[in-house]
Formats: structure tokens, C-alpha cells, sequence
């Protein structure tokens, strides 16, 4: 725990580690670094940042002229690029024009040969070569496809190990995959939970887990970031440890993807799955991708669920030949992707290849730091910050619990302009993006939570009313109505 005045705030020990880095850029710059012009100086020096590449929502969708809000919820969905309009409006050109003869024919892209144009910069944000990565189908979907040739369960070796409190899809996808090979989930699904009291899982718990349970693990399916807490597991020592055991490393990347450093193809991850409408800027409900490791990919062995787009591109065409797989991750492709949604996802993979993965990274680690930074100074007592503080095992997202009724809270701040979410029961989640977020957000965000915080459930209640009524923006730091 820190305290400074009548500030209380719950801490992990590494908070000392944030503390040091924001404190040495303040004295660095002889600028106090709770001051609204440390954020401002920080911004002046942004090189990472794309914010003009970007479409930034407003506070009052419906009316033009209303002035932008302050988004902090790209790990939900992430914003427009301003050339996906563009891109899209191009293919719907190319389609009234040409027809059918824009997957061959005439200038620009050509949809038989998409997935060429997103192989490469996939694959760049999560560190995997082209040939591993695929643009594919939904997340839930390439999860089951993943699971038809790397849970292959045989006499003993048939359990899965996966983290207790996984988001809902994960959960039901694992259960109906054991069902479907006619096992019972309450005896193949193994469970790992922090410890009581605690809302971290540790690493060393994980890893006792997986040893624990040895050669009767089929698969270990783990998240890259655990969506509640935005905790960043070891992807590297998971698969380590899932390997020693002989036992396949799978993971779900939704909330890792364009998010955390990956390193796929190196830490010698199995599968993994992501969408692409959070972090990776899409669009809602926008394709998914996944990845496959090389030693696999060239395995044509491998059971799986097989469709024309997955066979060999030099016969895919001659419709009399027996399915022969693409190499590499793209011969568990099913169907020709979606174009109008392959070009959104290429609009954003565009700017991710401009920027680079290790300049957002760094970004990301001080604009994060900085939110948490102020979140233990500025807001008055009953918050504790669940994220891990270590930048090592924290992305963008930082989850805070309050000890009141979260959702008074949660509408005072829409109310006042910051768009972020909530999760039941009491968190508050806040994803700053080195992309299109500032530092001057993330001071005024804190500054405005902290005065909401400061108003009694009464007073929420009454100027979340007056706000809505009057159709103007929430003020914490006016006079009561």
C-alpha cells in the first residue's frame, strides 16, 4: 500500500519500477510529473504516435460539432483508420467495375493474392514468419479449427490446462472440444487460479501446474493477456514448460496481438488465435487470424477440418484434385477472405508497419506507466490497480477496482467524456494506445476520475441526471446543479 495525504491506494511491490521511470523522465525535463505540462512535454516528443491517422469518436456521436471524447477502450475495439474508408470504397469500385475480374484482373489489388498483402505485416506484430500466419475466419472459429490437429487426447494424455477464470468463449470452446471426443470436461479440464486473495496468476504457479499434472496433458491454452486483470502471462515459459511435458502450447492472442512484444516463432509456440478488432484497429467483428508454427505447417499429416481455400494455390483451380495443403498456416484456410474486411485490417497493419512493434512498445510502457503513475496519486481512498505494474507483464490495459457501485461511477465518466469499460462486478478497465492516445489523455482521464471519485453516489446520481438532461458534458470541477 502507498499513501500521500488522505490518498490510499493498493500497489504491487513493482510499483516502484513505474515510480522510477516516470520520475527519472519528470527530472530529466524539470517538470513535475503530476503536472499537466510533464503529459504535454511527453506529447511534444511522441514519435510513435499516429493520431492523425485515425478517426477520433466524439463525445456526442450524433452531433458534428461536438468535441472529441477521451477513448480509452482499444482493447475492446480499436478506432477507424482514416485510409479504411478509402480502401474499402476502392475494392467496391474495383467490384462495380470489373466484376468477378478483380480477383485477376486489372490495377491495384487483386483478391485471389490478398492474403499475400497481410501475410507480412501480420506476421511482423507477433513475430512469427509469413508463412506461420494466416488472415482468416473469427477468433472462436480458428480457435476450433486450431483444436482439430493439436488435441489429439490418447489413453492418459488427454488433459488440457488452462487458466480458471478465461473469458467465456475460451472456456465454452475447450469444454465442447473435450465433449466432442467424448470425455468429460470436470475430469480433462484442469484449472489454474491465483492464489485466494490474490488476482494475478503467478508465474511459478503456472508452471508447478503444468508440471504437476506431466504426461497426461494433451495441451496447455493459455491467453497472451488475461482480459480482466491485463495481466501478460509468459508465453515464452509457458511453452517451455508445456513442451518439457510433451504436451502442445496453444494460445488465445485477442488482447496480446498489436499489444504485447511477441516472439511466436522463436519461443516455439504451437497455434495461436487473434482478432484483429481491438488492438489491430479492423473494425467490429473484423477477421481473425492465426498462427502456425513452421514445424507444423509443412506437417501434411496433420488432421484438420480441410476447404478449397486451404489447398495448394497452383491447383486450388482444378477442381479434380484430392486436397493437397498449402504450406504454412495458410492450409487451414477454408474460404477466400473477406475482401471489404481484409483491406480495413490492411489500412492498420499499414500504420503498425510504419510505427514498428518496439517503438509502440516503448510508448506503450510509459504512456501505461504514467496512467498508473497518477492513478496512485490522484485519486482519492478505495481503488486498487489488479494489473501487474512490471511492464513486463502488463500491455496497454489497466484495470482498477473501486469500493463502491462501479456502474454510478463508470456512467459519470462517459457522462464526462471518457470512453472506457467496465466488467462486472467492480472493474473499470482503461486501455491508453501508444497509436492514437496522448499523455495529455491519460492526465486529464485521472484528473477527471479522481473528481468524480470524490463526489458522494448522491452526487454522481445527480449530475449523471443533469448531464443526460441538458445534453451537455459532465464538469466534476463546476458547482453542483
Amino acid at each position: 500500500n502507498g499513501s500521500q495525504g488522505s490518498i490510499i491506494i493498493a500497489v504491487a511491490p513493482s510499483m516502484v519500477v513505474v515510480d522510477e521511470a516516470i520520475l527519472s523522465e519528470a527530472t530529466a525535463r524539470g517538470l513535475d510529473p503530476t503536472d499537466a505540462s510533464f503529459a504535454a512535454a511527453l506529447d511534444a516528443e511522441d514519435k510513435a504516435g499516429r493520431r492523425d491517422q485515425f478517426l477520433y469518436p466524439l463525445i456526442f456521436p450524433e452531433d458534428p460539432s461536438s468535441p472529441d471524447c477521451i477513448y480509452l477502450c482499444g482493447n475492446s475495439l480499436g478506432l477507424q483508420p482514416v485510409r479504411a474508408r478509402a480502401y474499402v470504397l476502392e475494392e467496391m469500385d474495383r467490384w462495380a467495375r470489373g466484376g468477378v475480374r478483380g480477383h485477376f484482373e486489372g490495377p491495384g489489388r487483386h483478391w485471389a493474392e490478398i492474403d499475400d498483402l497481410m501475410q507480412p505485416p501480420a506476421a511482423r506484430v507477433v513475430g512469427a514468419l509469413a508463412s506461420e500466419v494466416s488472415i482468416m475466419n473469427g477468433l472462436s472459429t480458428n480457435i476450433h479449427l486450431m483444436f482439430v490437429p493439436f488435441f489429439r487426447p490418447e489413453g492418459k494424455r488427454c488433459k488440457i490446462l488452462m487458466e480458471a477464470k478465461a473469458f467465456p468463449s475460451d472456456r465454452y470452446i475447450v469444454e465442447s472440444q473435450v465433449k466432442f471426443h467424448g470425455l468429460d470436461p470436470a475430469e480433462v479440464i484442469v484449472l489454474v487460479a491465483p492464489r485466494e486473495g490474490e488476482h494475478i496468476l503467478r508465474d511459478e504457479d503456472i508452471i508447478a501446474a503444468i508440471e504437476r499434472e506431466g504426461s497426461s496433458l494433451a495441451m496447455v491454452f493459455f491467453p497472451g493477456v488475461q482480459y480482466y486483470t491485463g495481466q501478460l502471462f509468459d508465453i515464452k515459459g509457458i511453452t517451455e514448460a508445456a513442451h518439457s511435458q510433451g504436451a502442445i502450447a496453444g494460445f488465445d492472442l485477442a488482447h496480446a496481438a498489436g499489444n504485447a512484444a511477441l516472439q511466436l516463432h522463436d519461443w516455439g509456440v504451437d497455434f495461436a488465435c487473434w482478432c484483429t478488432y481491438k488492438y489491430l484497429n479492423a473494425g467490429p467483428g473484423a477477421i481473425a487470424a492465426t498462427f502456425v508454427h513452421e514445424k507444423h505447417g509443412q506437417d501434411e499429416s496433420l488432421q484438420r477440418f480441410a476447404g478449397w481455400w486451404g489447398h495448394d494455390e497452383g491447383t486450388r483451380f482444378d477442381m479434380t484434385k484430392p486436397f493437397k495443403p498449402e504450406p504454412g498456416a495458410k492450409g487451414f484456410q477454408l474460404s477466400n477472405p473477406p475482401i471489404l474486411q481484409c483491406v480495413a485490417l490492411l489500412a492498420s497493419l499499414e500504420i503498425f508497419d510504419e510505427v514498428g512493434m518496439p517503438a509502440l512498445r516503448a510508448k506503450s510502457d510509459l504512456l501505461t506507466g504514467l496512467l498508473l503513475f497518477l492513478l496512485q496519486r490522484r485519486i482519492p481512498g478505495g481503488v486498487s490497480i489488479i494489473t501487474p505494474t512490471d511492464p513486463a507483464r502488463r500491455g496497454a490495459q489497466v484495470s482498477v477496482v473501486l469500493d463502491r457501485p462501479i456502474k454510478k461511477v463508470f456512467q459519470a465518466l462517459e457522462c464526462a467524456g471518457v470512453v472506457c469499460d467496465m466488467r462486472e462486478p467492480d472493474v473499470i478497465r482503461l486501455a491508453p494506445c501508444p497509436l492514437y492516445n496522448t499523455f495529455t489523455e491519460v492526465h486529464r482521464a485521472v484528473e477527471l476520475l479522481a473528481a468524480l471519485c470524490a463526489l458522494s453516489d448522491e452526487e454522481l446520481t445527480l449530475r449523471v441526471d443533469a448531464a443526460r438532461i441538458s445534453g451537455t458534458v459532465l464538469d466534476p470541477f463546476a458547482a453542483a446543479p
